[in-house]
């Protein structure tokens, strides 16, 4: 009897890593204190008690259990469109706004619109690694945009133009960036949108950690551009954002075209968007600014104190650190970044991420997700890395 085979792009596909690296902890026996896990990009506080009572409230009423609208719930879009028509002092049209699981959702469709198997997206390199699993597992190029630590892990529009070919559908940009942690001038992306526009691809925009910049400015002025919906692709999440990302909620913002094709693919992998905190999110969204305000305010200090921390030890030298992530460059040129991650967790207790998770040429870096931690935890991070140094050097020495 055959036996029926799987499909080859996804098992060409990367296993997902954080479970991977989380593992690696197996091997800390406690001797330093309590695990310092720097690996995820989770909200590292809870939200205000009222917003969970009226998820609560929300999710024992007859209207959280029927199916909604394939879009997401017409109130929610319409707070949503009205927030960011706010931020960007441009007219965005709750019609123009599909609410899905999670900005990972949003993605995902949005590749599924724009491109088909054998086509190619322009992704900068380091990525993130979820963005990359897509485009594998979907049968569609990965075209590396390599960046580069000397500009700030900043991308190179000129670079950008010279890959584009007939085959290239869009380009990805992660702003506040993930892993590097870059916060993107907004002249840099409007020069990324105005080369798609001029290529006839779109730009896709994934703004997850948008809200965490301390500027209340906003980060673009692409939608005062009259071309964006023949160009722009935008992307959110409300679970970064809200400290939900249990729910599963996110954003994308597109042209009416480009959405009538997302909704064919939201019908057959979601139905609609979990009921419940999309009742609660616009009442959220109206009245959880000073809360934001007060965690954006949390995770700059924690920014200042991962600096302080890595000032200790100057051979571990972050060469970008923004609204969540320190991109750090480790001290053995001779090592990959793997083993040093796997090392340091089992070692000292201590997980970030290799680089090598964030795509090619980055064994030299490991990614520290600081904003989901208190800073009394990143203090203990000199004292770890002292300790991680000396047996490195036992272990170098055998």
């Amino acid at each position: 009897m055959a036996t029926s085979k799987l499909n080859l792009n996804l098992i060409d596909t990367a296993t997902p890593p954080i479970p991977e690296a989380t593992d690696w902890l197996s091997a800390y026996d406690g001797r330093l204190g309590p695990v310092l896990n720097l690996s995820q990009a989770v909200p590292g506080d809870p939200p205000p008690l009222v917003f969970l009572e009226k998820i609560g409230l929300a999710a024992s009423t007859t209207e959280a259990t029927q199916y909604g609208d394939i879009f997401g719930d017409d109130r929610l879009r319409t707070a949503y469109a009205a927030n960011c028509s706010s931020l960007f002092k441009a007219p965005i049209d709750f019609e123009e706004v599909a609410i899905t699981a999670g900005c990972n959702q949003a993605f995902f469709v949005s590749i599924m619109a724009l491109a088909a198997a054998g086509d190619a997206i322009l992704l900068p390199v380091p990525w993130y690694f979820n963005h990359k699993m897509t485009l594998d597992m979907l049968g569609i190029e990965a075209r590396p945009l390599p960046l580069h630590a000397e500009n700030g892990f900043l991308p190179d529009v000129q670079d950008a133009a010279e890959l584009i070919d007939n085959s290239v559908k869009a380009i990805v940009l992660v702003t506040p960036n993930n892993p590097t942690g870059a916060v993107y001038p907004s002249g840099l992306i409007e020069a990324f949108f105005n080369l798609a526009h001029e290529k006839g691809i779109k730009l896709i925009l994934d703004e997850t950690y948008r809200d965490f910049l301390i500027d209340d400015a906003a980060p673009h002025g692409l939608f005062k551009d009259r071309r964006w919906q023949d160009t722009l692709v935008s992307l959110y999440s409300f679970s970064k954002s809200y400290a939900i990302p249990g729910h599963r909620l996110g954003a994308l913002t597109a042209s009416r075209k480009v959405l009538r094709e997302v909704g064919k693919i939201l019908d057959c992998v979601q139905i609609c968007p979990a009921r419940a905190a999309q009742i609660s999110l616009p009442w959220a969204m109206a009245n959880l600014g000073d809360w934001r305000a007060e965690i954006n305010a949390q995770i700059a200090e924690r920014a200042a104190a991962f600096r302080k921390a890595l000032a200790h030890h100057p051979a571990w030298k972050i060469e970008q650190i923004g609204a969540y992530f320190a991109y750090v460059r480790h001290p053995f040129s001779d090592v990959s970044g793997a083993r040093v991650a796997e090392w340091l967790a089992g070692s000292c207790g201590v997980l970030a991420l290799p680089g090598s998770y964030f795509g090619p040429s980055q064994d030299q870096y490991l990614r520290f997700a600081f904003a989901n931690v208190s800073c009394r935890t990143i203090e203990q991070l000199p004292t770890r890395l002292e300790a991680f140094s000396r047996a490195a050097s036992d272990t170098c020495a055998n």
